[in-house]
């Protein structure tokens, strides 16, 4: 039996010529993996076609991709918000092992990471160990920055928190 690869909850993720060094956020809880796609349709002839990232992304070119070879998935977000979604697979490195990975493409700019691997992509392949991040975080956490808010003043911290407008 192969030797699993250990990997941390954060992985740079290489798409060949397309990107390199994409910060990947590792997802156990996720069941599936999903990329920052964007201009995504189906022209006439039923081809998908999208671009990998968006405008305000480093990793964006513009080059459309298109495929014949995909399919959709009703995704439930944590929320509870469901979402009809285009899927396709990709050769993706990541943890010094190219594999084929199935991807929902999505609208990731909202999020820190434009690229999210969920478990049936790792399953039987790696091992994840959650104390190792190999993408260093660029911005600090809202945590971190409401921690800080609410010692320089735990009563306005309160009141622009938790107090209802009206209350005094």
């Amino acid at each position: 039996m192969k030797e699993k690869t250990v990997i941390g909850s954060t992985e740079f993720v290489d798409f060949g010529k397309r990107a390199q060094r994409v910060p990947a956020k590792i997802d156990t809880g996720a069941d599936s993996s999903a990329v920052w796609a964007s201009n995504i349709r189906i022209d006439k002839d039923g081809v998908l076609k999208f671009s990998l990232f968006g405008k305000g992304s480093p990793y964006y070119n513009g080059k459309i991709f298109k495929r014949t070879d995909y399919s959709v998935a009703r995704v439930r977000s944590a929320m509870g918000h469901e979402q009809i979604r285009y899927r396709t697979h990709f050769w993706v490195k990541i943890g010094g092992r190219k594999i084929k990975m199935l991807m929902n493409l999505s609208d990731r700019s909202k999020n820190n990471f434009p690229v999210l691997i969920g478990r049936r992509s790792i399953s039987g392949k790696f091992l994840v160990d959650v104390s190792k991040k190999n993408v260093p975080r660029k911005k600090p956490s809202v945590a971190i920055r409401l921690n800080e808010e609410v010692k320089r003043d735990p009563y306005k911290f309160y009141k622009k928190y938790h107090q209802k407008d009206g209350e005094k």
